[in-house]
C-alpha cells in the first residue's frame, strides 16, 4: 500500500498530512505526485472529491520548499507559485488545505478574491509570499495597480480549467499566462478533457502528461442516489419532509436560481429548520461566514447555487439534495460530489418534476449510470400516468428514460421490505407501512393528515444507517 512518504514527499509535508488525519494517497495522489515531482506537465482528470488539491499543492511545496526562509525581506519572497481558480469558494478552500500543508515549512501564502478589501491583499502581496491562490478577475485587478510581480513564477495550475472556460475567462487566462516566464511547470487539472481544454493544452504546455484514473464524468461509487418524481408545487413540502423525517443533520440544498435558494431558505426558516442561503448577490463576508458556519455544524442546511458545486469540502457530509436538477448534467457531478468524499458514504437525492425529464435523460446519458426514478407515497406526481386501481399496478406507464419494468420494480420494493423487516424492525405498525409502499404506483386509497403511512425512504434514519436499501 502506497503512503505519501514512497511517493516521494519529505518528513515536513508528511508529518503535517499525519497531523490532519490523512496516511494513504488517493489514485489521482498517487498518479500525479511523482509526476509533478518530476517537474512533468500534467492534464489530469479525476472525479470530484478524489484529492486533487493535494494532487498539485504537495509536489509543488516539496519544489519550493528550497526557497524556505524566515527573512522579513519582501524580496526574499517573490511569487513562485501561482493556483488560479474559477471560483471564490474554491480559492478560500484550497488556501485552508495549504495552511496545513505548509505548517512545518517556511513558506507564505495568500489568497486573492473578490468581494474583499484589495487594500488588506495588496498589504500581503507588498510583504512577499510564495504561493498565491486567485480568481482570474481579482488577479487581473492587482496586475492593473502594479501590487503583483509574476516574472518568478515557476509552477502555475489551472484547477477545474473547464469550469473557467465555461464562465467565459479564456481571454483572461490567455493574457496571465503571457505574463508568465516561459520555463515554468503547468499543472492542469480538469473534470473533462473535452476540445477545448485540449487547446488549452496544446498553447500553454510542454508535451503534457495525461492522467485520467475515473472515467470521464463518472459519480462516486460511495454517492447512494435517488431521484424522486413528484410535481413541481410539492417539492417544498417534500424537502422539508425528507430533512425532518430522515433527520439529516447537515445538508447541502442546490436550486438553479438566486430566487430559488431564497424562496427556499425562507420557507425552511419559516417551517424552523436551521438554514442559510449563498449565491451571487451575497456578499463575500456573508458567504464565507455561512460557510464556515455550516463547516462548524452549527447550520443544518445550506441552500446554494452552483457557487458551491465545486470547491465545498465538507468532511463527512452525509446529504446532498438537488431541489432543482441542474441546467447542465455536468454540474449534476459536482453537485453530488460534495458528499462522498474521501472515501465517506453519502446519499444525493434529487428531486424531479415533469419538465426535467430532458435534463434527467443527459445526466443519465453523460455519467452512465442506470439511474432509476422513484416515487414517494402521498407525493405521486400527477403527470406519471392515470391514475389505476390497486389490482392494475402493473399496467402503469413507464417514466421518460425508465428502463426497468413494473414487475421489477415490484420485486425491488419487496426485496426491500424483507431488507427493512431484517434490520430488527418487526413490528406490525413498520411492516405495515413498509407493504403500503408496494402499492405506490397509481394507488387510489386516501389518508387523512393524522394517519397517512410513512414510505421506506421517509421513516427515520433511512438511508444514513443502511444506505444500500433501496425504494
Amino acid at each position: 500500500m502506497s503512503t505519501f512518504a514512497s511517493l516521494g514527499l519529505s518528513e515536513e509535508i508528511v508529518s503535517a498530512l499525519t497531523e490532519q488525519g490523512y496516511h494513504t494517497p488517493t489514485p489521482i495522489q498517487q498518479a500525479a505526485i511523482p509526476r509533478a515531482l518530476a517537474g512533468m506537465d500534467l492534464l489530469a482528470a479525476a472525479q470530484t472529491g478524489t484529492g486533487k488539491t493535494a494532487a498539485f499543492m504537495l509536489p509543488s511545496l516539496e519544489r519550493l520548499k528550497r526557497y524556505a526562509n524566515t527573512s522579513t525581506s519582501p524580496a526574499m519572497h517573490p511569487v513562485r507559485m501561482l493556483v488560479l481558480t474559477p471560483t471564490r469558494e474554491l480559492a478560500d478552500q484550497i488556501d485552508q488545505n495549504v495552511q496545513g500543508y505548509l505548517k512545518n515549512l517556511s513558506l507564505r501564502q495568500t489568497v486573492l478574491f473578490g468581494g474583499m478589501n484589495m487594500e488588506i491583499q495588496k498589504q500581503d502581496l507588498r510583504q512577499g509570499c510564495e504561493i498565491v491562490i486567485a480568481t482570474v478577475g481579482r488577479l487581473l485587478d492587482h496586475v492593473q495597480q502594479k501590487n503583483i510581480q509574476l516574472n518568478k513564477v515557476e509552477i502555475v495550475v489551472l484547477d477545474e480549467a473547464d469550469r473557467m472556460l465555461d464562465m467565459g475567462f479564456i481571454d483572461d487566462i490567455r493574457k496571465i499566462m503571457q505574463m508568465l516566464p516561459a520555463q515554468r511547470q503547468t499543472l492542469l487539472f480538469s473534470a473533462t478533457f473535452a476540445p477545448a481544454i485540449q487547446r488549452l493544452a496544446q498553447d500553454f504546455m510542454h508535451q503534457p502528461e495525461e492522467i485520467q484514473v475515473a472515467a470521464q464524468n463518472t459519480t462516486s461509487a460511495n454517492v447512494e442516489q435517488h431521484i424522486i418524481a413528484l410535481d413541481n408545487g410539492r417539492k417544498r413540502a417534500l424537502l422539508q419532509r425528507l430533512i425532518l423525517d430522515l433527520d439529516i443533520a447537515q445538508v447541502i440544498v442546490f436550486c438553479n436560481t438566486k430566487q430559488s435558494v431564497d424562496q427556499v431558505n425562507r420557507e425552511l426558516n419559516r417551517r424552523g429548520i436551521s438554514a442559510q442561503a449563498i449565491h451571487g448577490d451575497k456578499s463575500q463576508q456573508t458567504r464565507l461566514e455561512t460557510l464556515s458556519q455550516f463547516k462548524e455544524g452549527s447550520l443544518r442546511v445550506l441552500v446554494a447555487t452552483d457557487v458551491a458545486a465545486r470547491g465545498l469540502d465538507i468532511a463527512e457530509l452525509p446529504f446532498v439534495i438537488n431541489y432543482e436538477l441542474p441546467l447542465n448534467a455536468e454540474d449534476y457531478v459536482h453537485r453530488i460530489g460534495r458528499t462522498g468524499r474521501a472515501g465517506a458514504e453519502g446519499i444525493a437525492i434529487s428531486l424531479m418534476d415533469e419538465q426535467e425529464q430532458k435534463i434527467f435523460n443527459a445526466i443519465k446519458e453523460l455519467t452512465g449510470n442506470d439511474l432509476t426514478i422513484e416515487r414517494i407515497e402521498g407525493f405521486e406526481p400527477r403527470w406519471w400516468g392515470d391514475t389505476v386501481s390497486e389490482d392494475r399496478t402493473e399496467k402503469l406507464p413507464k417514466v421518460a428514460g425508465e428502463n426497468t419494468s413494473t414487475a421489477t420494480s415490484q420485486r425491488r420494493t419487496k426485496s426491500t421490505l424483507n431488507k427493512v423487516n431484517n434490520r430488527g424492525n418487526k413490528s406490525q405498525d413498520s411492516k405495515d407501512i413498509t407493504i403500503d409502499c408496494q402499492h405506490i404506483p397509481g394507488r387510489t386509497r386516501r389518508f387523512s393528515r393524522h394517519n397517512h403511512p410513512q414510505c421506506a425512504l421517509l421513516q427515520r434514519n433511512f438511508g444514513a444507517q443502511e444506505l444500500k436499501i433501496r425504494i
